[in-house]
């Protein structure tokens, strides 16, 4: 591993002023062995450490906290300068009561990490929490994601056991002790300060990005539309069946245009119901959004595609008429940062970060609202003049430098070393 330069008399020189000092980060890359039991984490760390590993900092290094007995994700992260890894015990098979027993396993797992990183050329060392889960007592600096509130928002669903209601307040605790709390946008700030009680003086802002497939003019590419047998006039979902997304909603909303009937002013060429092509979908969350749509006897409506290169999916989303974001609690908004980022306009319900990342590139409607829904469907749909407007206001929202994700792993890096260098 190369540290960072040193004078003659050896002492290290400060890098540029655009660059932080390196630190060594503590990370917990469970997510990213099991995509498909914490997507957004996943997908938060997974961009976040391939922009981290592009461009590597003198003196930064990392540890990662992973199971043994699923696939090592170090492959995908090439150039990453990992200094070690801990291995930890699988512990989703205790559902709720894992949310209490993890915070003890990765204080357990992070001992010793800090040893001879002056050595390393690094100017200290922190743990980074993406996601909720941190270590408790821990001896190095926290930094913390927080990149979904629905535990707390939605406590029906996520508090009905004893153990997820201690674990939600153990949670709630912990990040109201990290040394910095990271979100990405003011709405989620405000949120955590009114219903967690961080200290204001603890969050930070840090927009996120869409991934440079999404930015860099992707094209349509009608043989990929083509293969998936979807028309020329198609919507996209990035859907997962979860307590977190508004699917009654959507459905509902859908039954209520096909009992209305076909409308005049819809092309001759354009299916109706609107076509929603489920993205970004895990095999179980596809099957269970197959039986809900057959059930409200939809199915016709949806067609689902597969795992797809960033590329060729960026390519199918900037081919829609629109993305869907329908739900009751939403902090990221990832896919309706990447929809926006290809020029695609945004159908969502008006919760939680979503009104604050799309502005006015979209339409928003009031969750649990199924004619509200579907009066915004139809508009977008049928509608081209509305259509084109908010096009341009989706390509407007990215600018003349859109945010990347190279931006995100900057921000990053310099709030790790305020937190490392903190007397």
């Amino acid at each position: 591993m190369t540290g960072p330069e040193t004078d003659r008399g050896g002492r290290l020189e400060a890098p540029p002023p655009d660059r932080p000092p390196g630190v060594r980060v503590v990370v917990d890359v469970r997510a990213l062995q099991e995509p498909d039991q914490a997507p957004v984490t996943a997908a938060y760390l997974g961009r976040l450490l391939e922009a981290f590993a592009t461009d590597p900092l003198p003196g930064e290094s990392w540890v990662l906290l992973q199971r043994a007995d699923l696939p090592d994700p170090e492959p995908r992260l090439t150039g990453l300068p990992v200094a070690g890894r801990r291995i930890l015990p699988a512990t989703r098979f205790l559902r709720a009561a894992a949310q209490t027993v993890d915070p003890f396993l990765v204080r357990g797992a992070t001992f010793g990490t800090g040893w001879r990183i002056r050595r390393a050329g690094a100017a200290g060392r922190v743990y980074h929490a993406a996601g909720t889960i941190l270590p408790l007592g821990s001896s190095a600096p926290v930094v913390a994601t927080l990149l979904d509130l629905a535990a707390w928002e939605l406590p029906g669903a996520f508090q009905r056991s004893p153990a997820g209601r201690f674990g939600a307040r153990l949670r709630a605790q912990l990040i109201r002790e990290a040394a910095i709390v990271v979100v990405g946008s003011e709405a989620v700030r405000e949120r955590a300060v009114r219903g967690l009680r961080v200290a204001p003086e603890r969050l930070r802002v840090v927009p996120l990005a869409a991934r440079d497939a999404f930015v860099d003019a992707p094209v349509p590419d009608p043989r990929e539309r083509e293969r998936l047998g979807l028309p020329g006039r198609y919507l996209v979902w990035a859907a997962r069946h979860d307590a977190r997304q508004d699917v009654s909603t959507l459905l509902a909303a859908l039954e209520s245009l096909v009992s209305a009937g076909r409308p005049a002013d819809v092309p001759a060429d354009a299916p109706w119901p609107p076509r929603v092509l489920v993205i970004d979908a895990s095999p179980d969350d596809r099957a269970a959004l197959a039986r809900a749509a057959a059930r409200a006897g939809l199915g016709g409506a949806f067609a689902y595609a597969p795992v797809l290169t960033p590329g060729r999916l960026a390519a199918l989303v900037a081919g829609a008429r629109a993305a869907l974001a329908p739900a009751v609690a939403e902090s990221a908004g990832l896919p309706a940062i990447e929809a926006l980022g290809a020029g695609v306009p945004v159908v969502a319900s008006a919760v939680g970060a979503l009104p604050e990342l799309i502005g006015p590139a979209g339409i928003l409607v009031p969750p649990r609202a199924p004619d509200r829904l579907a009066a915004a469907l139809r508009a977008i749909w049928t509608d081209d003049d509305l259509h084109r407007g908010l096009a341009l206001d989706a390509a407007a929202r990215a600018g003349d430098s859109p945010r990347r994700w190279r931006d995100v792993a900057l921000d990053m890096r310099r709030l790790y070393a305020e937190a490392a260098t903190r007397r």
